[in-house]
């Protein structure tokens, strides 16, 4: 276990934002992470658990307390069965999944991160969600003082969101165990249109595991989604906010600005969401409420790849970066009467 004080938290996220912690705490048993907590909590001092920093927002000020980065490492494959500590590195996890000719986590290659973030957030993209796979997650719980090993059922996984983010106070992971598929060498069956059309195959279909991966790579560079310390466009948390869930009525509602701001032809990206509500695209509403690529005149801007990423031009503040972030949801609002909501953790700030 190593220990810093004054240590800068900029270079653990991968906005490179943020003041420093008072204390950092780098922890590489699952031991060292569970007495670092007990102690924090014993003390009453403030604690940050920092996995790969892909999904944090730290203030200029940084944090006063402890900041725990979790740099366990453990991957574990017996048969389809596979347990990750919470350090493993998301994406390297993934590779190998695919070299061991298992399905599940294919399509979520290159997202930056730690394994032990995924199912907080219910990380998911191109049609793949963690929580379709994950059987079981091991977390200290904070409030009972024990290790407990919670069941994918109550994990409460939705959109982008679970048990652990609802009360984001109380739990820790500590490894996740996913149950995949062994479909011959080939993936899961492609769900996302979009991935589809690059496969040249049809929703549903299954294509040979590196070829799904590969695709899904190249797609997420192709939005600047895939870290590379060079791009400033990856200086960033992936998508900052969340594709809003409507009600009917909502919805209704939201149809008919469209109408009224783009015209009679123009129908937004809408998608069921079940119990009778629909998901649009927040990077659609952002670009059609005039923030388009590469928008901003400042050290933060959108991306010039793609507008639901906010980056970090080199010399940006989290100040910087969250002024363009109010701006772009009070004109969403002021356009469509959507709120946006940000997806990344916001720790001494907020929009």
């Amino acid at each position: 276990m190593l220990e810093n004080f004054d240590a800068p938290l900029a270079p653990l996220t991968t906005f490179r934002l943020g003041g420093p912690a008072a204390r950092l705490v780098t922890a590489a048993t699952d031991a060292e992470v569970v007495d670092t907590v007990r102690a924090a909590d014993a003390e009453g001092t403030p604690l940050l658990v920092i996995g790969g920093g892909s999904n944090l927002v730290i203030g200029d000020k940084g944090f006063e307390g402890t900041a725990l980065r979790i740099a366990t490492r453990g991957f574990e494959l017996v048969g389809t069965r596979l347990e990750l500590a919470a350090g493993e590195v998301w994406t390297d996890a993934v590779a190998r999944t695919v070299e061991a000719g298992l399905a599940g986590v294919e399509c979520l290659a290159g997202i930056p991160g730690s394994a032990g973030a995924t199912p907080i957030q219910n990380v998911g993209a191109y049609g793949q969600e963690v929580s379709s796979t994950i059987t079981e997650v091991i977390a200290y719980d904070r409030r009972a003082g024990e290790t407990v090993a919670l069941a994918n059922e109550e994990c409460a996984f939705s959109y982008r969101h679970s048990r652990f983010k609802a009360d984001p106070e109380r739990y820790v992971v500590l490894r996740v165990r996913f149950e995949l598929e062994d479909a011959g060498g080939l993936s899961a069956p492609i769900r996302y249109a979009e991935t589809a059309r690059a496969l040249g195959v049809a929703p549903g279909d299954r294509v040979p595991l590196a070829e799904a991966r590969e695709t899904v790579l190249k797609l997420r560079a192709g939005k600047g989604m895939v870290l590379d310390p060079e791009d400033h466009d990856t200086w960033s948390a992936g998508s900052f906010f969340t594709n809003p869930i409507l009600t009917d009525a909502d919805f209704a509602a939201f149809h008919a600005r469209v109408r009224e701001r783009l015209g009679e032809g123009v129908e937004p990206p809408a998608y069921p969401a079940g119990d009778g509500r629909t998901k649009t695209s927040a990077a659609w509403l952002i670009d059609k409420a005039g923030f388009t690529k590469g928008y901003g005149s400042g050290p933060a801007r959108i991306s010039t790849k793609h507008t639901l990423a906010l980056t970090n031009r080199g010399a940006a503040t989290t100040e910087d970066l969250l002024a363009l972030a109010r701006e772009v949801v009070a004109g969403v609002r002021e356009a469509f009467g959507i709120t946006l909501v940000n997806e990344p953790v916001t720790v001494g700030v907020q929009l």
